[in-house]
């Protein structure tokens, strides 16, 4: 009874450690916002946006045979848009693992205020990844909103 206890115990430790490994699906963490207010009425930065990602094969990146893609969405106003990975053909390799920034540009739109012609939106954004075999990463929300400032 004894050793069928201690292989059962050794086999749930040998898996609860795995999920801290790299896998198939690339897998991406929040890591900072750059600032947190844009100002239209003094063009100030767009903020950038810094995720870690990890991936097994390493098949993300810009490559002559297929793109992979960082896809975000502004919850406020269901904008969505993606952008392709730069070309990371000299590092891409198997465990990879990167720090990855991101200006939210393309998703940045002002939720029409009838009557208010200068207002303060706060977004939050949803990001994820998509490699070359088209395998998902998991969705992270920005923990830290984002104040938009528009007319």
């Amino acid at each position: 009874m004894r050793y069928p206890l201690l292989f059962t115990i050794s086999i749930f430790l040998f898996t609860a450690c795995k999920k801290d490994k790299f896998t198939t699906a690339p897998q991406i963490k929040f890591e900072k916002l750059s600032h947190n207010a844009i100002d239209l009425s003094i063009n100030s930065a767009t903020p950038i946006i810094t995720f870690s990602i990890t991936d097994a094969e390493g098949d993300l990146g810009l490559n002559s045979k297929d793109t992979a893609f960082i896809y975000m969405k502004n919850l406020l106003t269901n904008t969505f848009d993606s952008v392709p990975f730069p070309d990371l053909q000299s590092a891409g390799k198997n465990n990879f693992k990167a720090n990855v920034d991101v200006t939210i540009t393309k998703v940045i739109k002002c939720k029409s205020q009838p009557g208010n012609p200068l207002h303060t939106d706060i977004l939050y954004f949803e990001f994820y990844v998509k490699d070359f075999a088209k395998n998902k990463s998991n969705v992270f929300t920005t923990p830290d909103p984002v104040y938009f400032t528009c007319f």
